[in-house]
């Protein structure tokens, strides 16, 4: 029996050793030390007797340990400092083997070193829980150049002086394939400070190619006649971005991909020859400041550019780098040859000034509709601001002899689309308000009408105004009103307290249920993620709307017309001789209007509105001096939601940073000290907020769409009293806080937290 015992030993260790020798081949063929960290950290580990295993190495500039690991397909990286705030760091600068038996004993550390101390907050971070912990140094001659740590001992209560030395056998291999390594990458930098620079010397030092593949790269490229960055897109799957910022890096100047919503400038364009740039692979891209950014696949060719100087005589150039087929595109865009559209450079390329003078007879007011050139325009400005996801139009003249800006407001902020001639701004004026209705020959009053528009499959409406401003010139704003998609109430970015509560009061059979903001938060959206819920057969629903955004099978909508007494309060009041279960008013924009929503929610029918009040608790001092009466309003009230819109973090280009005490401190201060105390977000090394750093998705914002943040007052019996008895503002608000309320900022903070928005965009919507 001892003798078959003894075979087994034999067998386990000759299992070992044959496993260890090919983990030690594999790290001798590593490539570089991040394959090490990424790919046979995993390897190693299953020698060893631990439950988990990092791997780091010194960096000597900085005096810093860093490894890194793979995660969602992203690599990642980790810092400590070369010092006694870890044990890692202590065992980097000391070149001592630490072994302890847990990691949360000051006093076993402080055996070690009176200053060592453990960092926990990993540990807090993932919910793992660190116990026993075996760091080795990796030294090549006598000095550290990398540490192995091990955590949790799997079998035993501590790590014995058998996994000591079969760690210290890993970490002999690993200091002489780290030691190499590092030998090798000095002598590629030797060797690529002594050779010519090249555009893609980025992409050689991110190993992202080889020099064997760049040649074969260059080689295939003169053979086919094409550029050399498209082979290695192709080819060799370079990701566009990282090609784009070894260009940058090498002619120092930013790199600009193609966007279809960067549209060239129409009068630098209407004067250059499309074929022409097409074979010198150049073209205007933007204005910026006092100067022209010109984009070309190399801006240190210097026969171009002083082509491109000549061409665009008398004004001050910027450069910017971009690949062929990008630049091709751009052109493609303006001759409008992509997906068969028009585009605002061909159609400003037709229009003249002559035809704008014939078009337009100023003594008379007379326009020429069916002049096409202008009605292109006016159309393509309403589909790119469609395509854009744009809420608001304005085109701001300012003058025959400047030129007419149009801005597109997205996500809440105004953004320039284009720019085009003085000369046409009284043409595409007069264009848009033939298509509203309105009076072309009035120019001295403001003006206010509606028109239907088609994009591709979709009807949308826009809502015109028109406004005299300085010099004789007209400023049109148009709302474009989409028709909405229903979103479910669960989708609505609230948090489980709000959503629970705000369920559970739409079902009730009867009171009142308002949702309050400013112009523009998405009070629709929410009301009709409520009536959704709620939108059953056996419910007969009916909405009085202005206008009606979102249509929903099973309700019915009313598009109300104050224009012919037909408003809000009209609309009620005819609902209640219409057998309803469920009202929806748009807005309560007066005491009639506020006095019969209470009445039917009183008379047994569930009520839904919205009103125009910086805060849930505002809206009851706000419907009292309308001159409700208090007790009726606190018998009918259900809950009152506020929100406000604040623009999302790119998902695509989304990054967490470190950041400052004092934006912590601020966090803290707008949540509240004490309640942000019960949040558990501890200011240390591991405490990380997020921001955008601007991509293509974006266009080098950072946001992409936006997210609701919200505070949901409900009517209990206690807040009922102080609404009956006119209670002070501050007292309502520290009852509802009391009862579970989250206030918009608070809200906004927890979305901070978790990475979806910044305090910033908080700060700008919800914060006086």
């Amino acid at each position: 029996m001892a003798q078959q015992e003894s075979v087994q030993i034999l067998q386990q260790r000759l299992a070992y050793e044959q496993k260890l020798v090919q983990v030690v081949d594999r790290v001798h063929a590593a490539k570089s030390i991040d394959s090490i960290f990424i790919e046979l950290q995993g390897e190693i580990l299953g020698l060893l007797d631990a439950d988990r295993m990092t791997i780091y190495a010194v960096d000597q500039a900085k005096q810093e340990l860093y490894s890194k690991f793979l995660a969602l397909d992203t690599v990642k990286e980790i810092r400590l400092p070369v010092s006694e705030k870890s044990i890692a760091g202590y065992v980097a600068a000391s070149g001592r083997v630490v072994n302890i038996a847990d990691a949360y004993d000051k006093a076993e550390l402080a055996r070690i070193s009176p200053t060592l101390s453990f960092d926990g907050s990993w540990d807090k971070k993932t919910g793992f829980r660190t116990q026993q912990i075996l760091t080795m140094p990796i030294l090549h001659e006598g000095r550290p150049i990398g540490v192995v740590q091990l955590l949790n001992k799997k079998r035993g209560t501590r790590f014995t002086k058998e996994d000591e030395t079969g760690v210290s056998r890993i970490a002999k291999t690993l200091g002489i394939a780290f030691n190499n390594q590092t030998q090798l990458s000095q002598s590629q930098e030797l060797i690529q400070s002594a050779r010519p620079k090249t555009k893609f010397d980025y992409l050689l030092a991110q190993h992202r190619i080889t020099p064997q593949e760049l040649s074969s790269a260059v080689a295939e490229a003169r053979r086919r006649q094409t550029d050399v960055e498209s082979i290695l897109i192709e080819q060799y799957k370079v990701p566009k971005g990282e090609l784009g910022v070894s260009l940058s890096q090498f002619y120092g100047c930013p790199f600009v991909e193609f966007d279809e919503k960067i549209l060239p400038p129409p009068d630098l364009m209407k004067d250059l020859r499309l074929e022409y740039l097409r074979r010198n692979f150049w073209l205007p891209l933007r204005r910026e400041d006092a100067a022209v950014v010109v984009l070309i696949d190399n801006p240190q060719d210097l026969q171009r550019v002083d082509n491109v100087s000549q061409a665009l005589k008398n004004r001050k150039i910027r450069w910017a780098v971009g690949l062929r087929k990008d630049i091709l595109q751009f052109l493609s865009q303006v001759s409008g040859e992509l997906a068969g559209r028009d585009s605002i450079g061909t159609i400003l390329g037709d229009l003249r000034a002559e035809d704008v003078a014939d078009t337009l007879d100023l003594s008379s007011g007379e326009v020429d509709e069916n002049d096409s050139a202008v009605i292109r325009l006016a159309n393509q400005i309403i589909v790119d601001a469609y395509k854009a996801r744009a809420s608001d139009i304005h085109i701001e003249p300012y003058g025959s002899q400047k030129d007419t800006v149009i801005r597109y407001r997205i996500d809440g902020g105004c953004a320039e689309y284009q720019k085009i001639p003085g000369a046409y701004r009284r043409a595409i004026v007069a264009r848009i308000k033939i298509m509203a209705q309105l009076d072309i020959a009035e120019r001295r009053k403001p003006q206010d009408g509606k028109f239907k528009f088609k994009v591709g499959d979709r009807e949308i409406e826009l809502r015109v105004a028109t406004i005299p401003t300085a010099n004789q010139n007209e400023d049109v704003v148009m709302r474009v009103l989409s028709s909405s998609e229903l979103i479910a109430l669960d989708k609505l970015d609230m948090t489980p307290r709000n959503v629970r509560e705000l369920k559970r009061v739409a079902e009730k059979p009867y009171g009142l249920i308002l949702c309050v903001g400013p112009t523009g938060s998405g009070k629709t959206t929410t009301l009709h993620s409520l009536l959704g819920h709620i939108n059953k057969p056996e419910r007969k629903i009916w909405t009085a709307e202005d206008p009606v955004e979102i249509t929903q099978y099973g309700l019915r909508q009313v598009q109300v017309m104050p224009k012919i007494g037909f408003d809000f309060a009209a609309a009620m009041r005819a609902f209640l001789r219409a057998d309803p279960d469920v009202i929806m008013v748009g807005e309560m924009r007066d005491e009639e209007t506020a006095s019969t929503g209470i009445e039917a929610s009183l008379t047994g029918h569930l009520v839904f509105s919205t009103l125009h009040t910086n805060s849930a608790v505002e809206t009851v001092v706000r419907l009292l001096d309308m001159g409700l009466d208090p007790f009726n309003f606190a018998d009918a009230l259900l809950g009152i939601l506020g929100q406000r819109l604040v623009k999302r973090i790119c998902p695509d280009c989304r990054a967490e940073y470190h950041p400052e005490r004092a934006e912590y401190d601020e966090l803290a201060q707008a949540f509240g000290e004490e309640a942000f105390a019960t949040l558990n977000q501890k200011y240390d090394e591991s405490f990380v907020l997020y921001h955008g750093k601007g991509c293509v998705s974006c266009n080098k914002t950072g946001y992409r769409g936006r997210l609701g943040i919200h505070e949901l007052l409900l009517a209990t019996d206690e807040m009922k009293r102080l609404i009956q008895t006119r209670a002070r503002v501050a007292e309502m608000l520290e009852r509802a806080k009391a009862e579970g309320m989250t206030t918009l900022v608070q809200d906004g903070v927890l979305k901070t937290l978790s990475g979806q928005t910044d305090f910033r965009q908080v700060k700008a919507v919800a914060i006086k």
